[in-house]
């Protein structure tokens, strides 16, 4: 297995450089498979989400489409999938960052009773408390 950085997503799913757009598109259509899966993490999830709003601007509808199509494309091993579908699930339906989200599904799964926060728009969910 190998793993994918957050640089050959973007390329993959924005298609903005051609040249690097056609390798990543390359390497993730054509060696890819579900037998021989890449392997993605939360943290480039994380970071692809940063990109797509800082650098791209796209809407959040659109980058929770992004990611529900990340986390269902058999080509990609997805680590922890469970607590990322429910990070997804809270970013969709709550006014809240994806990357909180993750900490706090993260944390909850590692059996954390809450997460202490300094961010207040964080601490609105249960999964958090404002220190």
């Amino acid at each position: 297995m190998k793993g994918i950085d957050t640089n050959v997503l973007v390329r993959y799913i924005v298609q903005d450089d051609p040249a690097q757009s056609l390798k990543a598109t390359h390497f993730i259509e054509k060696t890819c498979s579900e037998e021989r899966s890449v392997f993605i993490s939360g943290i480039v999830l994380c970071e692809l989400v940063w990109v797509l709003e800082s650098a791209y601007e796209y809407p959040k509808k659109l980058i929770a489409d992004v990611l529900e199509t990340v986390l269902m494309t058999c080509q990609f091993c997805i680590f922890q999938p469970e607590i990322l579908w429910n990070s997804l699930q809270a970013y969709r339906n709550q006014n809240i960052d994806f990357a909180d989200s993750y900490i706090a599904h993260l944390n909850a799964a590692n059996e954390c009773e809450y997460t202490i926060t300094f961010d207040k728009k964080a601490a609105r969910l249960k999964f958090f408390k404002l220190l």
